[in-house]
């Protein structure tokens, strides 16, 4: 191999290590918002959502 392709593989390739190396890093100081509060935010704003849709509904002839 020519000694400029193996030069420029092994930058690549440290770059990648050193890319891996910092998202691996990030993972491990956890999330910025706690789960449980993500799921408790998602949680109600699906519930709002589901009130908007039965707000706007119209009551089918069958039910009336």
């Amino acid at each position: 191999m020519h000694t400029d392709i193996q030069q420029l593989a092994q930058q690549h390739t440290a770059a990648l290590r050193a890319e891996a190396d910092a998202h691996r890093l990030a993972g491990q100081a956890g999330p910025t918002v706690p789960r449980a509060a993500l799921r408790a935010r998602l949680g109600w704003t699906l519930v709002e959502l589901g009130l908007r849709l039965t707000a706007g509904a119209v009551p089918s002839p069958a039910a009336v």
